[in-house]
């Protein structure tokens, strides 16, 4: 195939600009998908995408399109996720492309999404075409949002794109821009093959699917292939592109988006950002791949009942293939059994994770209270990485502990401005700097501790702005902070799930609020239940769950008084035996409770 009649693309913009919509028009107006076919969300296919209208996985699919000089191209599209938590799936698309239409919505304008995924796509060095959407609103102000373009986002270069993905204004400039602007692909045929896995999936029947990018060369049934991460050798049983059903075909060659199948069975085999290369005429070396994804949160998650370990294992293998943010190692828990370790991007990501494993592989699962990474110095010299709480050494071994820090970058609407400053100085922020994008809003620049803001930060702002926040951050590095584990004790034993590592200034209050909340939660148990919040030895605060009452003398009618004394003593042997050996169920509202304060 002549790579001159070929462009690689995607779209990328802020939750809720149009992405999808957009996408869905394209493959409407190229004749991908016929009307009769036609669904929004095209390329959503997980339940959860189309019912919380988000995108979570980035797609490819492949175009034809017959441009206005006569010649017929193909143009590759890949829809990528606008929530923070999957600016890794971004990444990962814009590896794959040349350029870049970034979408805008006429009412809101620039968001924090929209400036971290255009300085995503400089860093790759794409074509950028701006595109403002959604024109046919009401209280659209496309003329404000093309100002901010140029002089927020120093687009000048390039005429925005004005259009309404929804009914179609727009499409015909916007694929005769992508095929006018954005160059082809580079590389050639003749070349030895490099190929860049930019995802890959599980697929029952073929193995795993592995979606690639050809950068040189080219690949066809039958070639024997190796990967050069891992040194393993294939042979390719089935090549094929994205029309956006899988389509086999006889070749792909370099610059095209497409996928081989070589009936990997273990998914652990396949790397995303590896090269893959032909086994007997090997390239020198492989092309530059991602930077390694760290995982900012961490949470237990447990099956309820314990004989699904091993389906809880199995799902987190399959799951892992089609996310490779994600990553897990088993671990135990006192009060919880035998269970794994979890770390996500954000703790949507570790919402959208839960679900998916309750769901599509029907386990009923309980959560642990999410932690971030903790670098401890111990007095010994040596350091460790803790991201479980239950991990941290005594405190008399402890020199020094360092938390990760992040850049916030938060929009929001002047008059809110006040309201937000404050939050931050709360969540124990560093104030950096203010900009104004136009007289009715501002970005504010901070650095936080990753722990202030991972649980409800962003809902917090979402409230204070009503709605019209936005958030964005990126992970700075680690600073020595004073810290403390905070520890919670039910009768005098503590249960390891619900510990966590806090600011001494902020220990007490968290103390006093935590058993307060649990003292509603726990359900009252036969015999006296004590709460209490501990750090190291000292207790900072109790609270305790009345025992259930039962009437023992019901049955006394009059009679002698020593009749019912001697019933009540016999009930407090009883309570006092059953406190030594009773056990109290902790129900998961207590633990999404805590996650909550």
């Amino acid at each position: 195939m002549d790579k001159s009649s070929i462009r690689n693309f995607c779209i990328i913009a802020h939750i809720d600009h149009g992405k999808s919509t957009l996408a869905d028009r394209l493959l409407l107006k190229t004749g991908a998908i016929s009307p009769r076919e036609f669904h929004d969300q095209m390329l959503d296919g997980m339940d959860l995408e189309r019912e919380r209208g988000i995108t979570i996985k980035a797609k490819a699919v492949r175009l034809n399109y017959s441009g206005g000089d006569g010649k017929d191209y193909i143009l590759n599209l890949i829809d990528t996720p606008g929530h923070v938590d999957f600016t890794y799936e971004v990444s990962k698309a814009l590896a794959a492309c040349e350029g870049a239409l970034l979408v805008v919505d006429a009412a809101q304008g620039v968001e924090a999404q929209t400036v971290a995924n255009l300085y995503l796509a400089r860093e790759h060095n794409l074509t950028i075409i701006p595109v403002i959407n959604k024109i046919d609103l009401t209280n659209a102000e496309p003329e404000r949002v093309r100002q901010q373009l140029k002089e927020t986002l120093h687009l000048k270069e390039i005429e925005p794109i004005l259009a309404s993905a929804k009914t179609g204004i727009g499409t015909d400039e916007i694929l005769g821009s992508i095929v006018k602007l954005i160059p082809p692909p580079k590389g050639e045929k003749e070349n030895a093959l490099q190929a860049l896995i930019f995802d890959s999936a599980f697929d029952t029947f073929k193995g795993v699917v592995v979606y690639i990018r050809l950068k040189n060369g080219s690949i066809r049934r039958g070639t024997k292939i190796r990967m050069m991460g891992t040194g393993n050798v294939y042979e390719v049983e089935e090549v094929g592109v994205f029309k956006p059903g899988a389509a086999a075909v006889d070749e792909l060659s370099c610059g095209e988006v497409g996928y081989i199948t070589c009936n990997i069975k273990n998914p652990k085999e396949v790397h995303v950002g590896d090269t893959v290369t032909n086994f007997k005429n090997p390239a020198n070396d492989p092309l530059p791949g991602y930077k390694k994804v760290r995982p900012l949160v961490y949470c237990g998650l447990y099956p309820v009942n314990a004989k699904d370990f091993p389906f809880l294992r199995e799902a987190l293998e399959k799951l892992e293939l089609s996310d490779s943010s994600f990553l897990y190692e088993p671990e135990s828990s006192v009060s919880f059994g035998f269970g794994f370790r979890c770390g996500f991007l954000g703790l949507l990501h570790m919402e959208i994770v839960q679900e998916r494993l309750e769901r599509e592989y029907n386990l009923n699962l309980i959560a642990t209270t999410p932690s971030v990474v903790y670098k401890v110095k111990k007095r010994s010299g040596e350091e460790v990485e803790i991201e479980n709480p239950s991990k941290l050494p005594p405190a008399q071994e402890i020199d020094d502990i360092e938390e990760p820090y992040i850049r916030a970058f938060i929009i929001t609407p002047a008059d809110s401005l006040g309201s937000v400053m404050q939050l931050s100085q709360e969540r124990r922020g560093i104030y950096k700097s203010t900009e104004y994008l136009d007289p009715q809003r501002a970005m504010l620049v901070y650095e936080f501790p990753l722990s202030e803001i991972i649980v409800d930060f962003y809902d917090k702002i979402k409230s204070m702005t009503r709605g019209y926040g936005s958030l964005d951050y990126e992970f700075k590095g680690y600073s020595p902070s004073e810290l403390v584990k905070l520890d919670i004790l039910i009768n005098g034993k503590p249960c390891d799930a619900l510990s966590f590592i806090i600011h001494k200034d902020n220990a007490q209050a968290k103390g006093n609020q935590l058993v307060s909340k649990l003292k509603e939660l726990i359900p009252r148990q036969l015999f006296e239940v004590a709460l209490q919040a501990a750090i190291g030895g000292r207790i900072i605060a109790r609270e305790t769950v009345r025992p259930v009452g039962k009437n023992v003398t019901a049955k006394c009618y009059g009679g002698d008084i020593t009749r019912k004394r001697k019933l009540w003593e016999k009930q407090k042997e009883g309570k006092k035996r059953m406190k030594q050996f009773g056990k109290v169920e902790i129900p998961q509202e207590a633990f999404m409770a805590v996650l909550k304060l």
